[in-house]
């Protein structure tokens, strides 16, 4: 209960329009201050007239007013700056350390507020609002998905910070993890991020001229080149990375963190890493060319390129398949260039103070078609079109930090069916 009543301080949403103490005093909120996620009174720096004296300070909120002494924080002085206590119900006082009395107020939750968070945070369904969100005005709609846009290239920001701490700030063994990692497409990024971990970039760029050798590394470090084989390709990978495992002192995975069940030929593992081995083969400066060429469509060719002629023949080392010329394709080198190059541009930009890296991982997402999914089909039939990348990835932030965690007393969108005077369900 208590969450709940300092989301309705934080936002103004109680039900008198008039505030008084249980004094009768009256009390106008001139700032409810800023909440806090840690220990200490709920609100900081709130701002508050009593009986026109303006007080500065903080804001406690219990669900009664008797829990402030069953939390003692009448024997905490970090509880002492508290100018308002507010409860929804109140049975006793609260007092500073030196006995001196805390004004209380007592806020009630509107019945339509708390039946429209009810409605909202029992439903048991993948997008909880879905029959609501038209009734939000655009606007609104377009705000929350800048806003979500952000938050996504923030949080990949941090991690790609978290790798350069951890690399020395090594641009370009943060990029090569970065884009291994998600050359894995989900089902195997984990996996291929230890991959690259254990297999430093260093011993790609010395290879980079020959494919195969690429090739060797990327298979034999994912534990894909264990045991007897038939296949004279494969055969010939084991030889090669049989040599460079000694030579650079190498220790593969353990075969079994790849994943290879339940994916479609064309998510194969093997076929993957062969992609990977490709952009490298062509591309031996590639972090300096996503620096300098801001053209998103030579961009694009730079990670669609053709594999090895072997691959045109297999997804598998087991299996050989119809021949057809094979590469990494337009819809897996958009989701790449999504999902590092914007990121990598968008943390560049901000770690070296140039704003113009940021400014191109925008215009490269807006200019990048809406990414094809399920996750994005089941906006647009509840309302939300995807127009570009910048459209989806604002959807996936949306659907993995809010929709999943229940968190929708924090979206914007949940924030305007919560305030909506009308009943859920009521045409």
């Amino acid at each position: 209960m208590e969450h709940l009543l300092q989301y309705i301080w934080k936002y103004r949403l109680y039900a008198d329009a008039e505030l008084r103490t249980t004094e009768g005093l009256p009390v106008s909120v001139i700032d409810p201050g800023i909440q806090n996620a840690d220990a200490g009174p709920d609100f900081f720096n709130a701002k508050i007239r009593i009986a026109g004296a303006v007080w500065a300070g903080n804001v406690e909120i219990h669900h009664k007013s008797s829990d402030w002494q069953t939390h003692r924080h009448d024997e905490n002085p970090a509880y002492d700056s508290v100018i308002l206590h507010v409860v929804e119900e109140h049975d006793g006082l609260a007092r500073r350390t030196n006995g001196e009395a805390i004004p209380h107020v007592v806020i009630r939750v509107p019945p339509e507020i708390e039946r429209n968070i009810t409605w909202l945070l029992s439903r048991d369904t993948v997008l909880p609002c879905a029959e609501r969100i038209r009734e939000i005005e655009p606007m609104h709609v377009s705000a929350w998905m800048s806003a979500l846009l952000t938050e996504r290239l923030e949080r990949k920001t941090n991690d790609i910070f978290t790798l350069l701490e951890a690399y020395a700030n090594d641009w370009n063994e943060v990029f090569y993890i970065t884009l291994t990692r998600n050359f894995g497409f989900g089902v195997n990024s984990d996996a291929f991020e230890w991959l690259a971990r254990s297999l430093p970039f260093k011993y790609i760029l010395k290879q980079r001229c020959n494919s195969m050798q690429i090739e060797a590394l990327l298979f034999g470090q994912a534990g894909l080149l264990h045991g007897d084989s038939s296949d004279p390709y494969c055969r010939l990978l084991q030889r090669e990375y049989a040599f460079l495992r000694c030579k650079y002192n190498l220790h593969p995975l353990e075969s079994h963190l790849i994943k290879r069940l339940r994916t479609r030929p064309v998510n194969f593992p093997h076929l993957r890493l062969a992609q990977l081995a490709a952009v490298w083969a062509n591309n031996d400066t590639l972090f300096s060319k996503i620096l300098e060429c801001p053209d998103l469509q030579t961009l694009k060719n730079c990670f669609d390129v053709p594999l090895s002629e072997y691959w045109d023949t297999h997804y598998h080392f087991k299996f050989a398949s119809p021949a057809k010329k094979k590469k990494t394709g337009v819809n897996a080198a958009y989701i790449i260039m999504i999902n590092t190059v914007a990121p990598i541009l968008f943390a560049c930009g901000k770690m070296k103070g140039q704003p113009e890296y940021g400014a191109r991982a925008l215009q490269m997402l807006e200019n990048i078609p809406p990414e094809r999914n399920s996750l994005v089909a089941t906006f647009a039939n509840a309302g939300i079109k995807a127009n570009n990348a910048c459209d989806t990835q604002a959807l996936v932030q949306l659907r993995r930090e809010y929709c999943e965690k229940k968190k929708c007393l924090y979206c914007r969108i949940g924030f305007r069916i919560i305030k909506s005077v009308r009943p859920p369900g009521v045409q």
